[in-house]
């Protein structure tokens, strides 16, 4: 990733690769889902591995590591460090 301020979405990181999260698309209850996760604007998080295809996304926010789904994912916008 060439540019540091490029936004994409979390599912686009690398395995390994930390991003901000700048954004995220979602409705109320899938943003107070993700809050009480501790995924909100500005927050740190790290993509840690992936399944193949269409399976959920293992990251890493404040210490904690948790799973949560592609489509979910996908809508978390991340600047990449």
């Amino acid at each position: 990733m060439s540019n540091k301020n490029q936004r994409i979405s979390l599912i686009e990181l690398e395995e390994g690769q930390a991003g901000n999260i700048v954004s995220i698309q979602g409705g109320r209850n899938m943003l107070k889902r993700l809050a009480d996760l501790g995924l909100n604007e500005g927050a740190e998080i790290k993509l840690i591995g992936r399944t193949l295809f269409t399976g959920p996304v293992q990251v890493e926010v404040c210490n904690s590591r948790f799973v949560i789904g592609r489509g979910m994912a996908s809508r978390i916008i991340v600047v990449p460090k």
